[in-house]
């Protein structure tokens, strides 16, 4: 991946509309029940790896904004971080939003079991549920409309 202004930009608006439309969605895109629409952009490594850093920079935007402290902070942008690599080293399409549904909702439930006290089992349950919700019934549709733009 070469690193040039071209690039640094698309890294900078992939990392603007996820923090936006978390935060434009904070009633849903936070908490041991969310459904955070912004996941649907995590099937963007799948096509390009310069969404990676946008997607891991947008994530820590958003999880600022969030209301879970340092927490979200560091391990829910580490978590998109891990999930968006993982989409990327994914061989076919159908597999491309798995990674950020079973990384998030370990990860995102484990923290929130943490921080909020709720029963582990059923908030990873909760998380995974919400991220396959944006993943692959708002996002792998959008892998159709990214692959004609591409094309």
């Amino acid at each position: 991946m070469k690193i040039n202004t071209e690039n640094l930009v698309k890294i900078a608006l992939i990392a603007a509309i996820y923090a936006v439309i978390t935060i434009v969605f904070a009633p849903i895109s936070y908490g041991p029940m969310q459904v955070r629409i912004s996941e649907a952009l995590t099937v963007l490594p799948f096509f390009t790896p310069l969404a990676i850093p946008g997607l891991f920079l947008g994530c820590i935007a958003a999880n600022i904004y969030g209301g879970y402290g340092i927490y979200d902070i560091i391990f829910g942008s580490l978590a998109t971080l891990i999930a968006a690599y993982l989409t990327y080293m994914m061989p076919k399409k159908i597999l491309a939003p798995l990674p950020p549904v079973i990384v998030n909702g370990i990860v995102i439930g484990a923290m929130l079991h943490f921080i909020l006290n709720v029963p582990l089992l059923i908030t990873i349950l909760n998380v995974a549920v919400g991220e396959f919700i944006a993943c692959y019934i708002i996002g792998y549709p959008l892998m159709w409309i990214f692959e004609r733009i591409i094309r």
